[in-house]
């Protein structure tokens, strides 16, 4: 083998080396996926099925996210329906269901508009 084909060969090698360092790189720079906070069903409103319902919706994200919602008991079953088929979230079982639906209709419903000027247009 020539210099030049030493070179060449080296040259490969370096390059390679560069691009895996790049690749390890942006593996490590990538955010973490949804780690859940230190959240326990206490912090939540009491009611029957508050402890089922933390642990059936934290093991994908936290429970402030629920409590800004606000639905109707139907919006919760669908919004539990779209999880399961867009997000994988497990089926509930049906009595686990309808606890989880209970607690959220009850805790946390729709908000009623505050009052003032309301937007005629949105009627």
């Amino acid at each position: 083998m020539t210099g030049s084909g030493k070179l060449g060969g080296l040259r490969v090698a370096v390059l390679a080396g560069v691009l895996l360092a790049a690749i390890a790189a942006l593996a490590q720079s990538r955010p973490p996926g949804f780690t859940p906070r230190d959240e326990s069903p206490d912090e939540l409103p009491a009611g029957a099925g508050r402890d089922e319902t933390f642990y059936a919706c934290t093991a994908c994200h936290g429970f402030k996210i629920i409590a800004q919602q606000g639905m109707t008991r139907p919006q919760w079953d669908d919004s539990i329906d779209w999880m399961t088929k867009r997000h994988n979230m497990p089926p509930l079982a049906e009595k686990e269901r309808k606890v989880v639906l209970d607690y959220l209709s009850a805790t946390y419903p729709p908000r009623t508009r505050p009052g003032g000027w309301q937007n005629p247009f949105a009627r």
